[in-house]
């Protein structure tokens, strides 16, 4: 999960999509960023409704350039309007603090070079809906076509955007300011590789036929040291998952120079283990690497399909006391449930920090009892994210708002970021294929109809349910971290698990550990001392 504001997002060349690639290291592993989808509810390309009588009388004029592209083809367009070029306007795409630009979007169907999409006060626009409120000023504006539909990133493979153009908007002036479309992100290349870090691109037989087209599935590996001196030797597989949409390419930053884990597992001393880091990335967004009725038997492929390939291609251990778990955040959500949902295929995760492991808090949502999703019990507007100090730096209604702006059909279910990836992994699919939301993404009214499918993922439902079964095969594999003083709340939920793994029967034997004061990314384990641990669990019989 990442912050809305650290959360990078579009694009501006080659060595800024090999950046994006490699996310840096969030302060809140979380949230917002980029858009995608492979989607529906997509609005003609022809004369948009009238505008509201409060409308501005500016607006845009948006074409792709000639040849760039081939055929026409949906999707959704933003303009994004900026008051700084650095970074450019697109980088700013899904910002919702005080800082967030003024962004405009439309689905559109059939776009292709030749035709012209306008884009003004009647589309949706956040934070101000009112454009004629827009003040005014100088702006940096920049345009964004997204279009791919299989990777629901703003760095997908396909995706058009223009270049930054500065404009003086007078928001009750009548202007009509034209971009074009000329810039594309390149096909998809795999990363150069190293003695030590390999990437595995492969087709999934499970995703393809789910979706009736080639899906495929990235990983990233990193190799223990001296790997190639003994070719006899296997070695345990450590399954990592990163935060909300981290890229398997993300093993590059973790191998970089100034890594603590590059220093660890390095050193002479350093148990040697095999990392596999997952993708988080998908025609939904994250697919959360479990069997969802939108995203497809994700979890099916990952057990049957990538970690097999991966075991066989680099000598792991191949067995289920060799594959290990760890996670934070998103991550840390599904290590747990990885080793929930397969509790013989591994043999232990270290889980820190985990999204809403109990969805009596979903944060501070609890979806079977609450009726707004926006609002409290007490009539005040629900926070979604605390700084340090407790202090609310984000309401639900404005987080799910940036959300709505990303996602096509001008709804938060379609995102591909926290909320619209936790809505299309836990709920139903809709008989129009989409993810049915679990609240109105105006209003916040929750369908408690809708939370009775969430109860699948709910961890400790499922749990408690399953207990005299998962009990035994569980025993002594969990270990979870939790900073109490997490900026999204995730702490509530896991002190609910925490209760009934409290006084489980058969005993649990496992670990919970609170760090008063600590914040979202918290862990009570160094690396040296989780790869220690991992490798007892590896050499146990």
């Amino acid at each position: 999960m990442l912050p809305l504001s650290d959360r990078p997002t579009l694009f501006n060349s080659a060595s800024k999509l090999d950046a994006l690639q490699t996310p840096r290291v969030p302060v809140h592993p979380r949230r917002i960023g980029p858009l995608l989808s492979f989607v529906l509810c997509l609005a003609p390309l022809v004369a948009l409704p009238a505008s509201s009588p409060n409308s501005a009388p500016w607006q845009f004029e948006i074409t792709i350039k000639k040849g760039l592209t081939a055929s026409p083809t949906d999707g959704r367009l933003f303009v994004i309007l900026a008051r700084t070029n650095n970074p450019e306007p697109c980088l700013t795409l899904s910002q919702a603090g005080l800082d967030a630009p003024q962004v405009l979007a439309r689905d559109l169907k059939g776009f292709a070079p030749g035709t012209a999409a306008v884009v003004d006060a009647s589309v949706f626009a956040f934070p101000i809906t009112n454009l004629a409120e827009v003040p005014a000023g100088d702006y940096f504006v920049q345009a964004v076509f997204d279009s791919n539909t299989d990777l629901r990133l703003a760095t997908a493979p396909g995706n058009l955007y223009s270049k930054p153009q500065k404009i003086h908007l007078d928001p009750m002036q009548a202007r009509n300011w034209k971009l074009e479309l000329s810039e594309q992100i390149p096909a998809e290349q795999l990363p150069a590789e190293t003695a030590q870090i390999k990437f595995v691109k492969i087709q999934s037989k499970l995703l393809s036929e789910f979706y009736g087209r080639p899906i495929f599935l990235r990983a990233g590996i990193i190799l223990p040291r001296n790997y190639e001196r003994d070719s006899s030797r296997r070695y345990p597989l450590w399954v990592r998952i990163g935060g909300l949409n981290a890229r398997y390419t993300s093993v590059l930053g973790l191998m970089g120079k100034k890594s603590e884990l590059a220093k660890t597992w390095q050193a002479d001393d350093t148990p040697r283990l095999i990392l596999l880091q997952l993708d988080g990335a998908g025609p939904n967004g994250d697919p959360y690497y479990v069997n969802s009725a939108n995203n497809g038997p994700f979890g099916d492929a990952l057990v049957q399909e990538l970690i097999p390939h991966v075991e066989a291609t680099f000598r792991a251990i191949g067995q289920p006391r060799g594959r290990v778990l760890s996670g934070s955040s998103t991550g840390g959500w599904v290590s747990l449930a990885l080793q929930v949902f397969y509790p013989d295929f591994f043999n232990g995760t270290w889980t820190s920090c985990p999204d809403p492991v109990d969805f009596r808090a979903l944060e501070l949502v609890n979806i079977y009892q609450d009726d707004n999703a926006y609002v409290n019990k007490y009539g005040n507007e629900r926070p979604s994210d605390r700084d340090a100090n407790g202090d609310v730096r984000l309401t639900m209604r404005r987080e799910v708002g940036v959300e709505n702006l990303l996602g096509r059909g001008n709804s938060y279910t379609l995102s591909g970021e926290q909320w619209g990836d936790w809505n299309a992994v836990f709920g139903p699919r809709g008989a129009d294929g989409l993810p049915v939301p679990i609240w109105d993404p105006q209003s916040g009214k929750v369908n408690h109809a809708v939370a009775e499918h969430w109860k699948k993922y709910d961890l400790r439902l499922v749990l408690e349910q399953n207990w005299q079964t998962l009990g035994p095969k569980l025993r002594g594999k969990i270990h979870i971290a939790a900073g109490e003083a997490d900026a999204y709340f995730l702490n509530n939920a896991v002190h609910l698990l925490d209760k009934f793994l409290a006084n489980a029967k058969p005993p649990f034997e496992g670990k919970i550990v609170y760090g008063p004061g600590k914040g979202h990314g918290w862990f009570d384990l160094s690396q040296r001392q989780m790869l220690d641990e991992m490798q007892a669990a590896s050499a146990a019989k």
